[in-house]
């Protein structure tokens, strides 16, 4: 089957012939459709998360069809659309699994990083850790809810009941956590590179009460921020912004180095924390709130074989929304 491989990080992806797989026990083979592109995949890709499994099929935010099921496996049955995450599998036995927070669970494995993912034409997943797709989303429009909208639930729950609320990055997850976040009746301050006019524009077209660069104030202090950009140093830029008792949140798997910066702006019981993958409870009520906003997706389509451009595209921040990789069968 047809696939794109990471030999070692540094190096553009391989597109390559390999063999299909076969579902083991507890598994479901997919037929994958669509595949998001996600900054982790970058992170990996460039090396700047360690010792992923090599030669790698990487991608996790994958829509596809059940082509067969393996031995034990019962949640699926042929022919249903289901998506996979990046949270491939936990022992589920380890205090963090015992206490609903898997996403921090030290066997935990990943899809596209210890697992082959969704840049190929099939693809093996635990069947324990696949949603069901939500009717009314196309394959395409449905691969970014998978990773993007995850993770941006996730750190909209970890900002509270933060009614102004900034968002540090416009990509993928702040597209969609923007509509979220307006649809639960917060304001929602987006901050984009300096001089992005045209990330401006889309921030507001996606909801965002107020647009601007990273650079810049916003019109009134906030009571909390989600740091998407994996820029270190725009916490401090943050913790300037958020008011007494404002939250910090760092939404990305990587992020550079964050400069020292003086107690001042941290202290009056601000925090800065950090959200770690997701867990299946994210994954079920996300995806029951998605369609009641509704959350639209924007996406930029991209063949399988161009998964490399859609990398750069992505590096460079030329994506408006999700790249998404496209099989045709």
């Amino acid at each position: 089957m047809r696939a794109m491989v990471l030999d070692a990080p540094g190096r553009p992806l391989r597109a390559a012939g390999i063999a299909r797989p076969r579902p083991g026990p507890g598994q479901v083979l997919l037929e994958v459709s669509a595949c998001a592109v996600c900054r982790t995949d970058l992170h990996v890709a460039d090396g700047e998360l360690p010792h992923p499994k090599l030669p790698l099929v990487p991608g996790h935010e994958i829509v596809g069809r059940v082509a067969a099921v393996g031995p034990g496996a019962a949640r699926f049955r042929e022919g249903d659309r289901i998506g996979v995450p990046w949270l491939g599998g936990a022992c589920g036995v380890c205090a963090f699994c015992g206490s609903d927070r898997e996403n921090l669970c030290d066997r935990a494995r990943f899809t596209g990083y210890d697992i082959d993912g969704g840049y190929a034409e099939q693809t093996l997943a635990d069947e324990r850790f696949c949603f069901r797709i939500p009717e009314g989303y196309p394959d395409l429009q449905a691969a970014p809810l998978l990773c993007a909208g995850l993770i941006g639930y996730r750190s909209l729950a970890a900002a509270g009941d933060a009614n102004r609320l900034g968002l540090y990055g416009f990509g993928g997850a702040a597209h969609i956590v923007s509509q979220v976040a307006r649809y639960q009746g917060r304001t929602v301050f987006a901050f984009t590179r300096p001089g992005d006019d045209a990330g401006r524009r889309f921030a507001l077209e996606c909801g965002a009460d107020w647009a601007g660069g990273s650079d810049e104030t916003p019109p009134e202090p906030l009571d909390a921020a989600i740091m998407f950009a994996p820029v270190g140093a725009l916490v401090p830029v943050a913790l300037k912004a958020v008011s007494k008792g404002g939250t910090v949140v760092c939404a990305g798997i990587h992020m550079s180095d964050i400069p020292s910066f003086p107690y001042s702006i941290l202290w009056g019981e601000r925090s800065v924390r950090s959200v770690a993958n997701l867990t299946r409870r994210d994954g079920e009520e996300f995806l029951k709130i998605a369609p009641l906003v509704p959350v639209r997706t924007e996406v930029e389509a991209y063949p399988l074989e161009r998964a490399n451009e859609a990398l750069q595209a992505l590096r460079e921040g030329r994506v408006r929304g999700a790249a998404v990789l496209q099989n045709r069968f």
